[in-house]
């Protein structure tokens, strides 16, 4: 089940910021990364954020995995996927697709939605793409990565 996380309970922002990582690395082996680059985020950036955070938990409470939206953009009508982070003893378990068509599903007033991904990260790139998303502009965040923006237009 696709629960919206509260950033007010302690225990939730560790898990959010311990699943982070552990995703990051993921995804930095994936692009072809030797040193994965420092996380800028902290327990307190995460607690203080304005993003919706939406996540699938367990039975007892463990996070799986999360989808986190940026506030939506009303004037361009368009919403911002800034993560999707799966723990990576939960991969290939349909939990990504689950939180990408809740988010999809849960706005019918947007029309676009972004998303940028690895370039090379074919798992990511898989996803959005079955979901319809398609790339477009290339983007540099360090050397040696490079980054995709992916879009979804709702006809």
């Amino acid at each position: 089940m696709i629960v919206r996380l509260s950033l007010q309970n302690p225990d939730t922002v560790e898990q959010l910021w311990s699943l982070q990582h552990a995703a990051y690395r993921l995804e930095a082996e994936a692009m072809g990364l030797r040193d994965v680059p420092p996380l800028p985020e902290t327990f307190e950036s995460i607690r203080n954020s304005d993003e919706d955070f939406y996540g699938v938990l367990s039975a007892d409470g463990e996070l799986l995995g999360a989808i986190v939206t940026a506030p939506a953009d009303t004037a361009a009508n368009t919403l911002e996927i800034t993560r999707l982070m799966i723990h990576p003893d939960h991969l290939r378990k349909g939990i990504g697709a689950s939180l990408l068509k809740h988010v999809i599903d849960h706005h019918p007033e947007i029309r676009t939605f972004a998303v940028t991904a690895g370039t090379h990260n074919e798992p990511a790139v898989s996803l959005y793409r079955k979901f319809g998303f398609m790339p477009g502009e290339s983007v540099k965040s360090i050397p040696g990565a490079g980054l995709t923006v992916f879009r979804f237009h709702r006809t």
